[in-house]
């Protein structure tokens, strides 16, 4: 079985900076993807960022030049490091590892940018 554990999400003021964490446990594999997903009540789960083990990266167009996602192999961790925040960033954010043949996610933590 594989878990994530999120944590680092919170409230930060516009233009603040907040660093997620995601830690996988389990049947890891060598080869997989982890990411971040957010989602807002009633709207779909969309990309924010995703990473391969190899450290390809890939961003949401919304979120380029302002997240820098990474991640450490010996751990099965990924971070995602989001600064210069905005209200619109507002959502609950979720961890996922992609490896075969399915999805796994996280519970989830919320990030809220509100002065």
């Amino acid at each position: 079985q594989v878990q994530l554990v999120e944590s680092g999400g919170g409230l930060v003021q516009p233009g603040g900076s907040l660093r997620l964490t995601c830690a996988a446990s389990g049947s890891i594999f060598s080869f997989n993807r982890m990411g971040w997903y957010r989602q807002a009540p009633g709207k779909q789960r969309e990309l924010v960022a995703r990473i391969f083990s190899g450290g390809t990266t890939d961003y949401a167009d919304s979120v380029k030049g302002r997240f820098t996602i990474s991640r450490d192999n010996a751990k099965n961790t990924v971070y995602l490091q989001m600064n210069s925040l905005k209200p619109e960033d507002t959502d609950v954010y979720y961890c996922n590892l992609n490896q075969y043949p399915r999805d796994y996610w996280g519970q989830g933590t919320q990030v809220t940018v509100s002065s």
